[in-house]
C-alpha cells in the first residue's frame, strides 16, 4: 500500500480512536464471515480511513488505495499484490484467495483497478471494505457497488460535538473547556485532519481557566497550510470587488443586507458560489464558520484597522441575539440557534456582558449542556464576579453535574441535596420550579402547577404511564431539552411491563444522555451502565474503583492501549467526560434499575 505525505503525517502524530463505537462495530459484523463487506463514504476528513483501519485491526487484510497521480495507470493500486502486465481476468483470479481487501480513496481509482474491485464483489468471494469520498466523482464501477446493492454502504457523518469533545481530550493531551470545544467543532464542521491540525496550532497558546482543570483558546485562528488550503475557496478570490465584499462580511457578520457597505450584485455572485448566507431576517454571513477568522487573520493590519468592529460595535447585535435566547425560553424551544455576536467576543477574550452570559448560561443549561452553561456563567463573572444571576447559573449546572460541593446558591439547593443522594431534602427544597420535583420523581407535588409539555410529563409520570413517557421524551427532544428527554426516557424504564419496550426506553435514554456531557442527575443513574459491552462494564468498574489503565490491564491480561480504548469508548456511551465521573455512575448499583 503506498503510503501518502497524509498518510506519514497521519502516523507522525497519531491521536486514539475516540467515538464511532457505533459505526465500528456495524463495519466489523459486515465483514463477518457471512457478509461480503461494506462500503464506507463521508466528506473528506471525517476519519473514514481511520474507521476502516480500526476495524481490520489484527485481521489477515490486504490494503490497497487510489492516489491522484496513478488514476491513468491500469491496476495501479494493486501493483503492490498483482505482477506487471496482467489482465483483468489474470487478476481476479489471483485475488479471488484473498479473505479480506481494503480499498482506501477508492474514488481515486484507475477505472482497470475500479473494475477489478467490482468483479470481485460480483465473485463474492472475498470480504471488500472499500473507503470513498463523497461530492468528488466516482468511478462508476465504484458507485455501482452501493447503488447496485453489491455492498451495503455506511454515510459517514461528521463526528458529533459530544464526541469531538472526547476526542480532543484524547488527543490534545489537555482537557479543553467547552467553549473552545465548541469553537474548534464549529470551525472544523468535522474535519478531523483540520481538528488535528488546529488543535496542534493552538498548543502553545493554551490558557488555563480560573477554578478548573481545563485549558482555553482565545485569539486568531493560526493560518496554518491546512487552514489556508480548506479556506481556499475565500482567499483565492483576488478580484478586487469580491475580496473587498468578503472581508467586509468577515470583519462584520451578520450584517444587514441593506448595509450601505454591500454590492448586491457582488454578494448574488457570492451566494451563488456557496460562499455567503442570507438568511430569513437578512443577515448576510460567510457561508462556512472558519471562512471568516481565516479572512480576519490573512488581512494586513491597515486593512483590519479600517475594517475591524469593536465589541461597543456589536451591542446591537448583540441585543438582538439575547432577544432571540430569551424568546426561545419563553416559548419552551430551545433548540439551537445562531449566536455569532457572542462567540465572537469569547474568541477574540472580549468582555462578554453578564446578562448575555446569563441568558447564555440558562440556554445552554436547558439544552442539558451543563458543562458550556458553566463555561458561560464563567466568561460572565470575569468581569462581575458579584452578578448573582451568574451565580446561580453556575451554582446550577455544577449541582446537576452532580457536584456536591456546589456554590451555596439557594435557587441550587434542590439539585446540591440530590447530589448528596438526599432525594427527601431536595424535594423539601422544591419551591420555585414545579418541573424540578417531576425530573425528582415526585410529580404529585407539581400537578396543576405546570403547562404544556411539562405538564403531561408530570401527568404520564404520576399516572405510570412509559408510552406516555416516551412520547413526552419525544416532544422534549424536539424542542431542544435533552437533558429532561433523557430523564424522561429513563423514568419509562421503571413504569413498562413489556421488556422490549425497557430495552427502547432504556438505549433511547442512554443515547440522549450521551449528549449532555457531564450531566448527574438522579434519574439518569440507573439505565446508564446497561448500554455498555460487557468488557467496557468490567473496565469501567476497576476504573470507577481507582485502578490505573496499566493495573487494570495486568488483572484483565489486556493491552494498556486495548483498556484505553474501551475506557474512551465508556466515554462516549455513559456521556462522561473523564474518570471522575465514572464513580458516580458506578457506585449505585442494579437497585435503583430493578
Amino acid at each position: 500500500m503506498t503510503t501518502s505525505a497524509r498518510d506519514a503525517k497521519t502516523l507522525e502524530l497519531p491521536w486514539p480512536f475516540t467515538g464511532r463505537g457505533d459505526e465500528l462495530e456495524l463495519v466489523r459484523r459486515a465483514l463477518a464471515a457471512t457478509r461480503h463487506g461494506i462500503a464506507v463514504t463521508g466528506p473528506a476528513g471525517t476519519g473514514k480511513t481511520r474507521l476502516a483501519t480500526e476495524a481490520v485491526r489484527g485481521t489477515d487484510c490486504v490494503k490497497v488505495a487510489g492516489t491522484p497521480e496513478s488514476r491513468q495507470i491500469p491496476f495501479a493500486a494493486f501493483a503492490p499484490v498483482l505482477p506487471e502486465s496482467v489482465t483483468l481476468h489474470r487478476a481476479l483470479h489471483l485475488l479471488s484467495g484473498t479473505r479480506l481487501l481494503l480499498v482506501d480513496d477508492a474514488h481515486l481509482l484507475d477505472d482497470a483497478s475500479a473494475a477489478l474491485v467490482h468483479q470481485l464483489a460480483v465473485h463474492g468471494r472475498t470480504r471488500l471494505l472499500v473507503v470513498a469520498t463523497d461530492e468528488v466523482p466516482v468511478p462508476g464501477a465504484i458507485s455501482r457497488l452501493w447503488t447496485g446493492e453489491l455492498l451495503p454502504r455506511l454515510a459517514l457523518e461528521p463526528l458529533p460535538r459530544d464526541e469531538t469533545a472526547l476526542l480532543l481530550t484524547a488527543g490534545a493531551g489537555e482537557a479543553l473547556e467547552p467553549l473552545t470545544v465548541g469553537r474548534l467543532h464549529r470551525l472544523c464542521r468535522g474535519d478531523l485532519r483540520l481538528l488535528r491540525d488546529l488543535v496542534g496550532a493552538v498548543r502553545e497558546l493554551l490558557v488555563r481557566v480560573p477554578g478548573t482543570d481545563t485549558w482555553a483558546w482565545r485569539g486568531p485562528v493560526p493560518v496554518t497550510a491546512t487552514v489556508r488550503e480548506r479556506a481556499g475557496r475565500v482567499l483565492d478570490r483576488v478580484g478586487p470587488e469580491e475580496r473587498e465584499t468578503l472581508e467586509r462580511v468577515a470583519f462584520g457578520e451578520p450584517l444587514p443586507l441593506d448595509a450601505d457597505a454591500l454590492d448586491l450584485c457582488v454578494l448574488e455572485r457570492l451566494e451563488a458560489d456557496g460562499l455567503v448566507h442570507v438568511d430569513d431576517r437578512g443577515a448576510v454571513r460567510l457561508a462556512h464558520p472558519l471562512h471568516g477568522p481565516v479572512l480576519r487573520a490573512a488581512a494586513g493590519r491597515l486593512r483590519a484597522k479600517r475594517l475591524a468592529r469593536t465589541p461597543d460595535s456589536c451591542a446591537t447585535a448583540l441585543a438582538a441575539e439575547s432577544a432571540a435566547l430569551a424568546r426561545g425560553i419563553d416559548d419552551a424551544d430551545v433548540r439551537a440557534c445562531p449566536t455569532p455576536v457572542g462567540e465572537w467576543l469569547v474568541a477574540e477574550g472580549a468582555t462578554v456582558p453578564a446578562g448575555h452570559a446569563a441568558l447564555r448560561a440558562r440556554f445552554a443549561r436547558l439544552r442539558g449542556e451543563l458543562r458550556e452553561a458553566a463555561a458561560w456563567a464563567r466568561e460572565g463573572l470575569r468581569d462581575a464576579a458579584d452578578d448573582p444571576s451568574c451565580r446561580t447559573e453556575l451554582a446550577l449546572a455544577a449541582a446537576q453535574s452532580g457536584q456536591v460541593s456546589a456554590a451555596p446558591d439557594a435557587a441550587a439547593s434542590v439539585w446540591r441535596a440530590a447530589a448528596r443522594g438526599d432525594l427527601d431534602a431536595a424535594l423539601e427544597a422544591v419551591t420555585d420550579d414545579p418541573y424540578d420535583a417531576v425530573r425528582l420523581g415526585a410529580p404529585e407535588r407539581a400537578l396543576g402547577r405546570l403547562t404544556g409539555v411539562f405538564a403531561a410529563h408530570a401527568d404520564a409520570l404520576a399516572r405510570g404511564d412509559g408510552a406516555a413517557l416516551d412520547r413526552v421524551a419525544e416532544q422534549l427532544e424536539e424542542r431542544g431539552f435533552l437533558l429532561f428527554a433523557a430523564e424522561a426516557r429513563a423514568q419509562a424504564v421503571h413504569t413498562h411491563r413489556d421488556p422490549r419496550a425497557v430495552r427502547v426506553s432504556r438505549t433511547r435514554a442512554v443515547a440522549l444522555a450521551r449528549r449532555c456531557p457531564g450531566a448527574r442527575t438522579p434519574a439518569l443513574s440507573g439505565p446508564a451502565l446497561g448500554e455498555l459491552t460487557a468488557r467496557q462494564r468490567q473496565i469501567v468498574t476497576l476504573a470507577a474503583a481507582g485502578l490505573s489503565n496499566r493495573q487494570i490491564a495486568q488483572q484483565l491480561t489486556l493491552s494498556v492501549r486495548t483498556v484505553g480504548n474501551h475506557l474512551y469508548g465508556a466515554y462516549a456511551r455513559l456521556g462522561a467526560g473523564d474518570r471522575d465521573a465514572l464513580s458516580w455512575l458506578v457506585e449505585q448499583p442494579e437497585t435503583r434499575s430493578a
